[in-house]
């Protein structure tokens, strides 16, 4: 995956979620992907941080308070906490920092004001916007560094993703908010620029900065974060820090549902709460999306999980006697060390059952630290 070895400290920083409509299989496959990573790094004796934001006051999240005639903020509190039991019974390695974007208001207005005092930030009338082209100039980073997209795919996808290419006064259509000036009966917070609240790159950029060493090891997330949110989120380093954000960026496929991406805009949504709910063993979902490459986009149905549940069932009955004997656990590292190769190691250990081998205790205690099943 990286050109760079890592270094001993392997930082991590995962794009987490807007606390709604939580958690999908679109997100569980996000967080899965770079849970294997984590595992295969320490299994090669790295010390790992690992930093997750959420998004915790955003406009969606806000709508959709609105929509539904509670608090945003207990909506997002409700969601965070789905959220996370969601990731614990899933077997997720936990971040060691999981920040909010409410406990850091702060901080991103005094970086944004040094973007406005070295003059890589522009005001438009209460908001304030990051000049990109000053910042091409100035700092490592140059636009379409992160996406390598042409501009043209670039003003399609802000139009998409929450950016305001139409805005007029703009210097670039492109230039993404960095403070959103206060917005009657919306939450705001006081502020050296006024009253306000942070962008969505930025928050990134600023926890990023603030919980680990620049540039971090990998910067992670789905592919739809690419362009615009990691494209400026580097951007927002780069021209704060003077540094490169990451060694690599690395964005997992999507997942689809009858057909569609799973999104929340379309609602077709398959939730981790409510498979477990209604009695699909937490393992079986992990070895569905094991399954399925990373970087791959991949359809949901009712064969995947079946297919996971047989999986499971097989891996069980063979666990149940253990004896001496060569093991897996090269043949898992290898396959993970080569893209994390979640299907190769999956099928090895279906190739290692058929073969008739005798599981050994080195064999569980792999599949269970690489893989994240615990075979009982």
């Amino acid at each position: 995956m990286l050109d760079t070895e890592p270094i001993a400290l392997a930082g991590l920083y995962v794009c987490g979620i807007t606390p709604y409509d939580a958690t999908h299989i679109g997100h569980a496959a996000t967080y899965l992907a770079f849970d294997t990573l984590i595992r295969l790094w320490l299994d090669a004796g790295y010390d790992v941080s690992y930093v997750q934001n959420v998004t915790d006051v955003d406009d969606p999240l806000l709508a959709r308070a609105t929509a539904i005639g509670v608090d945003w903020r207990d909506l997002a509190a409700g969601q965070i906490e789905l959220f996370r039991g969601d990731m614990q019974a899933l077997g997720l390695v936990p971040p060691d920092h999981y920040v909010a974007v409410t406990d850091i208001v702060i901080p991103v207005a005094h970086a944004v004001r040094r973007l406005l005092d070295i003059g890589i930030a522009y005001r438009l009338g209460e908001d304030v916007y990051f000049d990109s082209a000053a910042a091409g100039a100035a700092s490592p980073w140059h636009l379409g560094q992160v996406s390598q997209l042409d501009r043209a795919t670039m003003l399609a996808l802000a139009a998409e993703r929450g950016g305001d290419p139409e805005r007029e006064g703009k210097r670039d259509p492109l230039d993404p908010m960095l403070w959103m000036g206060a917005r009657p009966g919306e939450p705001f917070w006081p502020s050296e620029l006024g009253d306000g609240r942070p962008g969505w790159h930025i928050e990134c950029s600023i926890i990023a900065q603030d919980f680990l060493d620049i540039p971090m090891t990998v910067a992670g997330g789905g592919r739809d974060l690419t362009f615009p949110h990691h494209e400026f989120t580097a951007a927002h380093t780069a021209a704060l820090a003077g540094r490169d954000h990451a060694l690599a960026h690395v964005h997992a496929g999507l997942v689809s549902y009858r057909g569609e991406k799973m999104s929340k805009s379309l609602g077709n949504l398959v939730f981790v709460s409510t498979l477990t709910a209604g009695g699909v063993d937490p393992r079986a979902i992990r070895l569905a999306i094991l399954a399925q490459h990373y970087r791959t986009d991949w359809e949901w149905t009712d064969d995947v999980l079946t297919l996971a549940e047989a999986r499971l069932a097989s891996w069980e009955r063979w666990a149940t006697e253990t004896g001496e004997g060569s093991d897996i656990l090269s043949p898992l590292r290898d396959a993970l060390a080569d893209d994390l190769d979640t299907p190769a190691a999956v099928a090895a250990v279906d190739a290692r059952i058929a073969s008739g081998a005798v599981a050994t205790p080195v064999d569980l205690a792999a599949i269970h630290a690489l893989l994240g099943i615990s075979l009982r």
